[in-house]
């Protein structure tokens, strides 16, 4: 039997702009507001170190994905470098990262759309929401591509509009109620450090938050029409859309408003926004924050399955989750997927929030295990099959120093968690998933085991 292979449908338009959606967060539409509040100008420098730990993630991923066509996730090359029990553990937190943020921006859903329809249920947003991702995913890998295309595009559009708006700001000098709009701003107030040391430190631990899913791009390799064109160029752009995007607009931000005139509790983009006159800022940002966690449901619903695929093909999940529909879209995994997401909404209203705070931070621990099993990976795959990456055209810069300065930051990160008392149980609790998954893992291996003896001794 000839065996089946996801669809090429994804286009080189679909993968840049996914590879945009990833980089950017809905933690720059909300978040930075916090951000600039704890460290001030210096989160501009951490943003910085931050893009360039992640744009040497990417080179490794997209070098271990390019050296075998074959590769659909890293799961693949996880499990030909590190085995099959790393394999596992690492498909299945991959999942179980993206289920936990699927809850967390269903969950969204329901509170930005109360903000125009304040009557209706919360739960009945995020139910419509995840019935619409679910059809458009089963549909083809074409239209996932679409939606991410679109979705994305939204978020560009309004990160260019405060750039072009903040700059002709400041080129006028605009007034507002803290002072004139000036790129003086970003050292007039305390200098860079105005929360010293400590404050910049500990901002690490939200702009890291910020760069989930940025790995997604190498997701798509198993789906896209030209890999060996079209993921080089995805993640060679990196750079360029985080100097853009996020550098751009918290410099454009923090020269109209001095940080410390940035309300925390709010959206900085709003408040650059309503100074400007445009009195339907709130609501523009909240239907750009509304789509961005609509995106990240559908990235969490494509992920998700697509990592159960692999799994269940390497033996590592139900073997029916490795079938692929008429459209070669991996359905059964989709379903699997979706309903796990419902649940985990309908229990959110079940479980204090404090619950549900552990699980997302828990989920944010787990990325940084994804990114560090990708390294080293990288490395292994550098000392054991040369051949191959002396073959390879898209290699990572700098290697091996690249491979220890990533695992040095993520150790760095781990431990400004440990300092963050939201985070330091995560941090705990953790291990808990892991050892679950060891045990889950040698169970099955030994069920396997005894199978396999039973059949020889019948022979």
């Amino acid at each position: 039997m000839q065996e089946q292979e996801l669809s090429r449908g994804l286009k080189n338009r679909h993968v840049q702009l996914i590879a945009i959606g990833g980089a950017i967060g809905t933690g720059l539409f909300l978040g930075a507001g916090k951000s600039i509040h704890l460290a001030g100008p210096s989160i501009l420098f951490a943003y910085l170190i931050t893009g360039v730990i992640c744009f040497l993630i990417m080179r490794a991923l997209g070098e271990l994905l390019l050296s075998n066509l074959n590769y659909h996730s890293f799961v693949d090359f996880v499990r030909d470098y590190l085995g099959n029990m790393a394999a596992f553990m690492t498909g299945w937190t991959y999942w179980f990262c993206w289920i936990s943020i699927a809850m967390a921006d269903l969950t969204a859903v329901g509170l930005y759309t109360q903000y125009w329809f304040p009557g209706v249920p919360q739960w009945m947003p995020g139910l419509i929401a995840l019935v619409i991702l679910l059809i458009m995913n089963l549909a083809t890998v074409k239209l996932f591509g679409e939606m991410e295309f679109w979705f994305a595009l939204i978020k560009v559009i309004a990160i260019l509009a405060l750039i072009v708006i903040g700059i002709f700001m400041i080129i006028k000098g605009f007034s507002t109620n803290s002072g004139a709009a000036s790129f003086a701003n970003l050292w007039s107030h305390d200098g860079m450090f105005p929360n010293g040391i400590n404050g910049f430190i500990l901002s690490f631990q939200m702009v890291v938050f910020a760069f989930v899913g940025i790995e997604l791009v190498g997701l798509t390799a198993g789906e896209t029409e030209d890999p060996e064109r079209v993921i080089p160029k995805a993640i060679n752009n990196i750079p360029i859309r985080i100097i853009i995007f996020y550098i751009g607009a918290l410099i454009v931000i923090m020269s109209v408003y001095p940080w410390n005139a940035i309300i925390p509790t709010e959206s900085p983009f709003v408040q650059v926004f309503v100074a400007v006159g445009i009195a339907a800022a709130a609501g523009i940002v909240n239907f750009v924050v509304l789509t961005s966690a609509a995106s990240a449901c559908n990235s969490a619903i494509f992920s998700t399955s697509r990592m159960v695929y692999s799994l269940a093909k390497d033996k590592n999940a139900p073997v029916p989750f490795a079938k692929l529909d008429a459209r070669k879209v991996p359905s059964n995994a989709l379903f699997f997927s979706t309903v796990v997401i419902l649940i985990s909404v309908v229990l959110n209203y079940v479980m204090p929030e404090g619950v549900f705070t552990l699980i997302t931070s828990i989920s944010t621990v787990c990325f940084i295990f994804i990114w560090g099993i990708t390294v080293i990976s990288h490395l292994k795959y550098r000392k054991t099959r040369p051949d191959l990456a002396k073959a390879n055209k898209f290699k990572l810069p700098l290697y091996p120093f690249s491979n220890y300065l990533i695992l040095a930051f993520l150790a760095f990160v781990l431990v400004v968690l440990a300092l963050a008392e939201d985070t330091r149980v995560a941090l705990f609790v953790t291990p808990v998933w892991f050892i679950l998954l060891i045990v889950i893992y040698k169970m099955r291996n030994t069920k396997a085991n005894q199978a396999n003896q039973g059949k020889v001794a019948e022979n």
